[in-house]
C-alpha cells in the first residue's frame, strides 16, 4: 500500500483514504465502487492501492465536489480503473473504453473547458445542472447536492442515505479557513449557506455526538458538533467583517482589528491560506453585490 495514505472505516460500505491531497470517500459493494474525488494526481497509484485494499470491485463512479487538483487530479487514472454501467456487460462504446464515469455539476465542466490546467481527460463524463443528482449504488440511495456559490460554483456535497455519512468536500475542512474562490463564483454567504445545509442534513445522537457522521474536505471524521462548531466560526468572522465595513472601515482596518483572532492558532497554519488572505476574501466577497 501507499506509505502516505491511510485507509479508515466510516460506517457501512463507506471508506475514507486520506493523505491522497484532499480526502477521498468510498462506497465498496455489491455494485462495485463509488468514489468522491479523486485526490492529486501523483498520488494515483497509491489510491488504487488503497482502494484494492478495501475491495476488488470494480471503480464504477467518480463525483467531483469541487474545482481543484486534489478534488479532480487523479480522474484520469481512476477512470482509466473502472468500467461504466452501460447496459448489459458493455464496457465498450465504438471499440474506445470508457471507464468509469466522472459526475460533476455543470459548472465544473465549464470551469474546466476554459481552463488550460485541466485537459480532457480530467473533465466530467456525466454533468447535471439540476439542485441535485441521486443514485442507488451499494444498498443505498445517495444523493449529489449542488452548494452554489459557495467555495466556488462547482461545490457538491455528497451523502450516503442509509450509512448516513455525508462527504462534505473543501467547504467544511478541519486544517484551515474555508477557501474562497472568488474569481470562479465563490462567496463567503453561499459558504455559510453551504454550512447550515449541511447542519440542516446531519442528525447529532445523544448530547450532540455521534449521529451522522461527516468527512470534511481533509481533517479526520466528524459529526455534528464539530460542523456546528466550524460553522459558527465562520459565521462571527464574517459578522464582524460586515459589521466593520458598515462602519466604514476600510480593508487594512479591518485587518488590523483581526476579526479571526481568537481561531488563528488552529486554523490559521496554512502558508497557502492563510488569515489575512481569509480576511481579505471574505471583505470583497461582501463588498460586490453579485457575490
Amino acid at each position: 500500500m501507499g506509505q502516505s495514505l491511510r485507509t479508515t472505516h466510516v460506517e457501512g460500505p463507506i471508506w475514507l483514504i486520506s493523505g491522497a491531497g484532499g480526502n477521498v470517500v468510498v462506497s465498496a459493494g455489491d455494485n462495485g465502487i463509488l468514489l468522491v474525488d479523486s485526490g492529486s494526481a501523483e498520488y494515483s497509484a497509491d489510491l488504487l492501492q488503497e482502494i484494492e485494499s478495501i475491495s476488488d470491485g470494480t471503480i464504477r463512479y467518480i463525483v467531483n465536489t469541487r474545482l481543484h487538483p486534489d478534488r479532480v487530479g487523479g480522474n484520469a487514472a481512476l477512470r482509466a480503473a473502472g468500467d461504466t454501467f452501460t447496459g448489459g456487460n458493455a464496457t465498450q462504446i465504438g471499440g474506445v473504453d470508457v471507464g468509469a464515469a466522472v459526475i460533476g455539476h455543470e459548472n465544473l465542466m465549464l470551469r474546466m473547458v476554459l481552463d488550460a490546467d485541466y485537459d480532457a481527460g480530467l473533465q466530467p463524463t456525466e454533468t447535471f445542472f439540476v439542485p441535485r443528482f441521486d443514485l442507488y449504488f451499494n444498498s443505498e440511495p445517495v444523493e449529489v447536492i449542488h452548494q452554489p456559490n459557495a467555495i466556488d460554483d462547482t461545490n457538491l456535497i455528497v451523502h450516503f442515505r442509509r450509512s448516513d455519512v455525508i462527504a462534505a468536500g473543501d467547504v467544511f475542512r478541519l486544517d484551515s479557513w474555508p477557501y474562497i474562490d472568488l474569481d470562479n463564483g465563490g462567496s463567503i454567504d453561499g459558504v455559510l449557506d453551504s454550512l447550515n445545509d449541511l447542519v440542516d442534513l446531519a442528525v447529532a445522537d445523544t448530547l450532540s455526538e455521534g449521529g451522522t457522521l461527516i468527512v470534511p474536505g481533509r481533517g479526520r471524521i466528524c459529526d455534528e458538533g464539530d460542523l456546528v462548531r466550524y460553522r459558527d466560526m465562520v459565521t462571527v468572522i464574517r459578522d464582524r467583517i460586515r459589521t466593520w465595513m458598515d462602519r466604514g472601515m476600510s480593508l487594512d482596518e479591518i485587518r488590523q482589528a483581526e476579526p479571526a483572532f481568537e481561531y488563528e492558532s488552529r486554523y490559521g497554519r496554512r502558508d497557502d491560506w492563510t488569515a489575512e488572505m481569509f480576511i481579505e476574501a471574505v471583505y470583497l466577497s461582501l463588498s460586490s453585490p453579485s457575490r
